[in-house]
């Protein structure tokens, strides 16, 4: 039930045949109030999808009705007729629901580049088609239309005091902050303004979404949104609700990384003892990016010595002479040299905790990433074939 958890919620998935692979690719999640609440973050690419800059537009009056999302086309590079595409489908599921196209934000994802008569039909028609099985139960197969080489849906709820926040997501693939590379619907039924909306969801995502690192590629496609119905007439307390949601937005997170496209290590780069916040995600990011890094946890060598190497790149204060690496538990450098041996490090479990103490500061951040492995190069060398 996850996007749908909350009261004052209705969703569907159905298949219009946009996935090669068959099954639901078209989803519609629609708010029934009494309230309708939205905000929304975006990709900070420049290079910009046309349900993206349409989305940007329809969000500005802190208001929305429903969302849209299609998986099987990215919608994106696709000229003036892509954006009509985005526009007819808003319009569409306007006409279908009642409400001022205006306030109908619309999703897309998969190859960038592609689109023509064929597709645009396909996404109205499914779009109908979804409209038509809206149900306080119809969450699970949202989800699943949104997915393309997802391999799991990725769905979460919270539940406090009275009122509850649902969500789902999908994202396996270009998973780079600004956001990471994602489509993600979150629904809740607190009574929410939409200043608070905006607020709660900006500070959620900072710390969640926005530090997974996966494989350095940042998506034109990427959207998170959240919807308030208020149908529990409960106003949240604003630090209850924000711990929730980010709670939830972190659940997210890490199955999205857990789901990533080859990956065969979840790994968390715990940064401490910095002087600023942002140097800690900059060192934490520059691990995270690092290829000879990823591919060493991949053949499951604890060489800290990429580690270091890494951070060096970065402008972040610290002493690279100074600075100790952990990784699953086992100190093997200290103060920049060799400390325990590394075939002590286990790194045959999934899970992979890599800590770095700078040692200049109070200051802390955890990016998560994966490994580098051969299914990845496979899977994205063939992904338009």
């Amino acid at each position: 039930m996850s996007v749908t958890a909350a009261e004052g919620f209705e969703a569907a998935g159905v298949a219009a045949g946009l996935k090669s692979s068959g099954g639901p690719d078209v989803a519609l999640v629609v708010n029934r109030g009494p309230q309708k609440t939205a905000a929304a973050v975006f990709t900070s690419n420049r290079a910009k999808a046309n349900p993206i800059m349409w989305s940007q537009e329809a969000i500005r009056d802190g208001r929305a009705e429903a969302v849209v999302l299609n998986s099987g086309g990215a919608n994106c590079f696709t000229g003036s007729f892509g954006f009509q595409t985005s526009h007819q489908t808003a319009e569409k599921a306007a006409d279908l629901l009642g409400v001022g196209a205006i306030d109908v934000i619309v999703c897309s994802t998969g190859l960038i580049g592609t689109g023509d008569e064929v597709f645009r039909q396909k996404v109205l028609e499914g779009t109908t088609a979804a409209a038509g099985r809206l149900s306080a139960d119809g969450g699970e197969s949202a989800a699943r239309a949104i997915m393309t080489t997802d391999t799991v849906p990725k769905q979460a709820t919270r539940t406090r005091d009275g009122w509850t926040i649902g969500g789902m997501a999908k994202g396996a693939g270009m998973l780079a902050p600004g956001l990471a590379t994602m489509l993600v619907v979150i629904t809740t039924d607190a009574v929410l303004t939409p200043q608070q909306a905006d607020q709660h969801l900006r500070s959620a995502t900072r710390t969640t979404f926005d530090r997974l690192d996966s494989d350095g590629a940042m998506s034109t496609n990427d959207q998170v949104t959240l919807l308030a119905s208020g149908a529990s007439g409960i106003e949240p307390d604003a630090v209850a609700f924000r711990d929730a949601l980010t709670d939830l937005c972190l659940d997210l997170a890490t199955q999205l990384m857990a789901d990533a496209e080859g990956a065969s290590h979840e790994i968390h780069i715990r940064v401490t003892g910095a002087v600023t916040e942002q140097d800690a995600v900059t060192v934490g990011r520059s691990v995270a990016r690092n290829n000879l890094f990823k591919t060493a946890i991949f053949g499951n060598d604890p060489n800290w010595g990429r580690v270091l190497a890494a951070i060096g790149t970065t402008n972040a204060q610290f002493d690279p002479y100074d600075t100790d690496v952990t990784i699953n538990g086992v100190r093997v450098c200290t103060k920049g040299g060799p400390d325990r041996p590394r075939e002590e490090v286990d790194l045959t479990p999934r899970r992979t905790t890599v800590d770095i103490d700078l040692r200049v500061g109070d200051e802390a951040a955890t990016i998560m990433t994966n490994d580098l492995t051969h299914a990845y190069v496979h899977e994205n060398s063939a992904y338009s074939s």
